[in-house]
């Protein structure tokens, strides 16, 4: 075995404030011997568990299972976020390598047949044990992690599942690099004024400043991010710069070359039928549906096409407004995707009187955070201290303290909001360490946990406040909801931790997190006008309120098409041409030719880029069924901030993880489970 004193301790010894990494002294090139040495002192530790001469217990074999690998989870937390909010060649050149590696020491462990002899042995007599509902569910957990690792398979099976496992964790990791290298490597350029037409200043110092990084100063660059090419669209009256940005836009991965994502499609798809094959079921999203709270496929596409009919004629609807602006302008084209969000725009301020532009000068990054973490002390009763100056994998991130009503250190946050070439597209919250309460190694019991949020929002000259959009504040929102079910949680095995649940309940407590943004009381004190801190007019946040369902047709056909493509590739197994199943699964559908899948086959990261949502792209409706229903019981009380119904909403939703069943916590929380019709309600989509 590796001499452990080869680790960087920067990887493992976190001796910054309150636990955090020195994430100054953490060099990239250390990562690589690192993980050599972490992924051999865990085998160790595996061997030891496995081989033990005493009966299989809970603490000796589960307990001791759920704190071996100290040392790789601090190392792969560290890595991962560097991965993917300021990655280099270095790390991408080390990502190739350390996914299949990891992937080969899961199927190692998941392969031990001693190990799953203790497990199997355990959970055969769990009934005898006096266990906890918590205590079972990790040995669930455990168990059926076995099983799915093949634990029940071969041997020639085994080595074939865990060359399958390797393989799929390096055809993510290429995936996502390709996406972000089609986004690095394109950028128009604009300098001409006419070129601007239709842009508001906002946009105008977003697109500087994303030209200055490019080295084009005084020039204005249309990037692929999300903060300026959806605004882009918005504004930009030129349609053919509309045009020639959609294209490259909707282009990521299929660009031929190295970055074209077509092919990695194809062999995952294959890989993942094989792999559900060889573990018994009839197809991936059988395999991938087991432990949700959807249970098939057949339950999802339910959801899903009931969603989708409502959509797709609400979208029409709308089309035809759209086309009619057309009509008016004197053009006498259709309504192309490129069209839809600027005349979207001019739909809106005709029917609302407002626009995206006269809103965004009330929403500033700021004071959205702030607001963020006013309604969580209000529901929960924690508040944010920031601490300046902590050193930080970037200059952009800010660190906070989490500290209860007894000023007790409950969690610490970090925030990481903008843009840069190095971070891959999206928003996302993950973990340096998840909550529990158990004994260290060192003598100390639990930790408490590091959560950080990562956004992609345009970044301001120096000097300017960030303005966003709605969505841009929804999204932050959403993203500190789900670090809420991290930084609340409050169990004791870390497999259940916080955001430890099945995939199709993960996405509740960050999208009811976003309905407090609209709440009118928050709106008017945090959204006020960057210049002069004047409070969003009522009349202005009477329009707003009132547009919450304006275009939901567009927004629930863009997603709901992507969930059903997700699902048809993953309950029809390998496919020679996943395009033409994307193709024809749309024109199945009935896919207006006006608008285009959320997230298109070749860049859709949820699904591809790893494994995290792939036959889950759904959850997020799912969760949506759960969000409209939960935030209800509010309203139903007359007060958003209704103390009662928030600590139970804390108890059973935000502070439990995965320790009981979605199911039973849901019930726990609002006494039964809820009907679409809240959501369709929600949307504009009801009958």
């Amino acid at each position: 075995m590796s001499d452990p004193k080869t680790i960087s301790p920067a990887l493992v010894d976190w001796s910054g404030i309150n636990g955090l990494p020195r994430f100054d002294l953490v060099s990239d090139d250390a990562f690589a011997e690192g993980f050599d040495v972490a992924l051999a002192l865990h085998e160790a530790e595996i061997d030891a568990i496995a081989g033990s001469p005493e009966a299989p217990t809970f603490d000796n074999t589960v307990v001791a299972l759920e704190t071996a690998g100290d040392a790789l989870s601090r190392i792969s937390a560290l890595f991962w976020s560097r991965a993917g909010a300021n990655t280099n060649e270095t790390i991408q050149a080390l990502e190739r390598e350390i996914a299949p590696k990891l992937a080969r020491h899961r199927s190692k462990i998941g392969n031990n047949a001693e190990l799953f002899a203790r497990i199997d042995a355990l959970w055969e007599g769990r009934d005898a044990l006096g266990l906890t509902v918590e205590q079972t569910r990790v040995l669930e957990r455990h168990w059926k992690g076995f099983v799915r690792s093949g634990a029940k398979l071969t041997k020639p099976e085994q080595e074939r599942l865990a060359a399958i496992n390797e393989r799929l964790a390096k055809l993510g990791a290429q995936f996502g690099q390709n996406v972000l290298s089609d986004e690095k490597s394109w950028s128009l350029i604009l300098s001409d004024e006419a070129e601007l037409e239709g842009i508001p200043d906002f946009l105008r110092e977003a697109m500087a400043a994303a030209a200055r990084e490019r080295g084009e100063v005084g020039k204005y660059a249309v990037t692929l991010s999300r903060s300026i090419i959806e605004p882009f669209l918005t504004f930009s009256s030129r349609r053919d710069l509309r045009e020639q940005a959609f294209r490259a836009w909707t282009a990521r991965g299929t660009n031929g070359g190295e970055t074209d994502n077509r092919e990695i499609v194809r062999e995952t798809l294959a890989l993942r039928a094989e792999k559900a094959g060889l573990l018994g079921y009839e197809n991936y999203a059988a395999l991938k549906l087991d432990d949700t709270m959807a249970k098939t496929p057949e339950a999802v596409n339910e959801l899903l096409n009931r969603v989708w009919e409502r959509a797709v004629a609400r979208a029409g609807e709308e089309e035809a407004e759209l086309a009619r602006l057309v009509a008016a302008e004197g053009r006498n084209h259709p309504v192309m995707p490129w069209d839809w969000r600027y005349y979207a725009e001019k739909l809106r301020a005709e029917k609302f009187d407002f626009s995206e532009a006269e809103l965004k000068p009330y929403l500033q990054l700021e004071k959205i955070i702030d607001a963020c973490f006013e309604v969580a002390g209000r529901l929960f009763g924690i508040r944010a201290v920031p601490l300046p100056g902590v050193p930080v994998y970037h200059p952009d991130v800010r660190v906070f303290e989490i500290r209860n009503r007894q000023n007790e250190l409950v969690a610490m946050f970090l925030g990481d909001y903008f843009a840069r070439p190095s971070k891959r597209s999206g928003a996302w919250m993950s973990a340096y360490r998840s909550q529990h309460k158990l004994p260290m190694k060192d003598g100390t019991i639990g930790e408490i946990p590091i959560v950080y949020n990562v956004c992609n929002f345009a970044k301001p000259a120096e000097g300017r406040p960030a303005l966003l959009s709605l969505d841009d504040a929804r999204t932050l929102f959403h993203e500190f909801g789900h670090a809420l079910h991290g930084m609340l949680s409050d169990v004791t095995y870390p497999t259940v931790s916080g955001t430890g649940v099945s995939r199709d309940f993960v996405e509740l407590p960050s999208q009811l997190y976003e309905h407090w943004l609209t709440v009118p009381e928050i709106l008017k004190t945090y959204a006020v006008h960057y210049e002069t801190g004047a409070p969003m007019p009522q009349a202005l946040l009477d329009k707003v309120l009132a547009a919450r369902t304006f275009n939901a047709g567009f927004a629930t056909v863009e997603f709901t098409s992507s969930a059903l493509v997700d699902m048809a590739y993953h309950t029809q197994g390998a496919v020679e041409d996943p395009m033409a199943v994307q193709a024809k699964l749309l024109e199945e559908i009935g896919m207006p030719a006006s608008i285009v899948m959320r997230h298109a086959t070749p860049h859709f990261q949820h699904v591809f880029s790893g494994d995290g949502y792939s036959a889950g792209y759904y959850s997020y409706m799912w969760s949506e069924v759960l969000d409209a229903d939960a935030f209800a019981a509010f309203t139903e009380t007359g007060d958003a901030f209704d103390p009662g119904m928030a600590a139970k909403l804390k108890a059973n939703i935000y502070s439990i993880g995965g320790a009981v069943d979605p199911e039973d916590a849901y019930k726990a929380f609002r006494g039964k489970l809820p009907s679409i019709d809240a959501m369709l309600e929600k949307k504009g989509l009801a009958a």
